[in-house]
C-alpha cells in the first residue's frame, strides 16, 4: 500500500500533502506561502525530506542530487538570488534519445546542464577545488526537465525548495569526458527545441563554474548531514534559460566538448 501522511497538523505536514497531492491527482496547487515565509529555508527543506522520506518507504533509491538555481538567467526568470539542491531518484533517470511520458509532467521546462558521475566520496576533508575536482569520474551532457506542482510556477524559494527543488525528469548522454578532457567553466552550450534554438549559454553561467557548483553541493549536503558518495550523478545546474516543452516535443542540448543529448516527450497527455 502506498505510504500516506497523517492528518497535517504542522506547516511541514500540510506543505507536504498539498505538494504530494498535486503530483497524484496531477493538478498544479497554490503556493505554499500561507504555510512556510518565502525566506524559511530551514522549513521549506523539512518539507522537501518528508516527500523524500516518503519515497523512500514507497520503493525509490537515491542515485544524487540537482543543484538548482545556479545560473542568473535562471534566478531572473524565478526572481531568486541563491542556488538551491534537490534528491535525484532511479525512477527521474532516462536514457538519452528515450520518449519521455508526458503524463508524468505538469508543467515541464528544459534545461541543459553538465552532469557529474562522482568516483569518491565527498563527505570528509576540506571540500577545496582540487578534491572536489578530484572527486568527479567524468562529466557528461545532460537534460532536465524541471516541473514545479506550483500552479503557474508562481514559485518563492521556499516553494522550489520544498518542491524538491522542481524537480522532474533527467537524460544523461553517452559521451563521457574526465575533467582532464573537458574544462566545465569553458565550455558553450545551445538548446534546440523542435530544431529552434531556444536556450544558450555557457560553463561561466553557473555559478562561474560547474565545479564551483559542485563544491557549494558538497559543502552543504554534508551540513545537512548527507554527504555526497561515490557512484551518484550530480546535475550541476542549467548553463542558460529554462525553456517550457510540449507534448510530441524534440528537445536537443550541445554542449562543447560533451557532444549532444536528445530527447522526445510522448505526443499525447494520457491523464485520467
Amino acid at each position: 500500500m502506498d505510504a500516506t501522511l497523517a492528518d497535517p497538523r504542522t506547516p511541514v505536514d500540510a506543505a507536504a500533502e498539498r505538494l504530494r497531492a498535486a503530483a497524484r491527482d496531477r493538478i498544479p496547487c497554490p503556493p505554499l506561502r500561507d504555510l512556510i515565509e518565502p525566506d524559511d529555508v530551514a522549513t521549506a527543506y523539512a518539507v522537501q525530506e518528508r516527500l523524500s522520506e516518503l519515497r523512500l518507504v514507497n520503493g525509490a533509491r537515491v542515485v544524487g542530487r540537482k543543484i538548482g538555481l545556479t545560473s542568473p538567467a535562471v534566478q531572473a526568470q524565478l526572481g531568486v538570488d541563491q542556488p538551491d539542491f534537490g534528491v535525484l531518484f532511479d525512477d527521474m533517470a532516462f536514457a538519452a534519445g528515450a520518449e519521455l511520458p508526458t503524463e508524468r509532467l505538469l508543467q515541464p521546462r528544459a534545461e541543459a546542464e553538465i552532469a557529474f558521475v562522482l568516483g569518491a566520496d565527498l563527505a570528509d576533508g576540506p571540500l577545496d577545488p582540487a578534491q572536489v575536482r578530484a572527486s568527479v569520474a567524468y562529466a557528461v551532457a545532460a537534460l532536465e526537465i524541471v516541473d514545479s506542482r506550483i500552479a503557474g510556477w508562481e514559485i518563492t524559494f521556499a516553494d522550489t525548495v520544498a518542491d524538491n527543488a522542481s524537480s522532474g525528469l533527467y537524460v544523461l548522454g553517452s559521451e563521457r569526458r574526465t575533467l582532464a578532457e573537458v574544462e566545465p567553466a569553458e565550455v558553450e552550450m545551445r538548446m534546440l527545441v523542435d530544431g529552434e534554438v531556444v536556450s544558450i549559454g555557457n560553463g561561466a553561467a553557473c555559478l562561474g563554474d560547474p565545479l564551483e557548483a559542485l563544491a557549494w553541493l558538497a559543502r552543504t549536503a554534508r551540513e545537512f548531514g548527507d554527504p555526497l558518495r561515490a557512484g551518484q550523478v550530480v546535475l550541476s545546474g542549467a548553463l542558460g534559460p529554462m525553456y517550457p516543452v510540449h507534448p510530441g516535443a524534440l528537445v536537443t542540448a550541445e554542449i562543447s566538448g560533451l557532444g549532444s543529448v536528445t530527447i522526445t516527450f510522448s505526443a499525447q497527455e494520457e491523464r485520467a
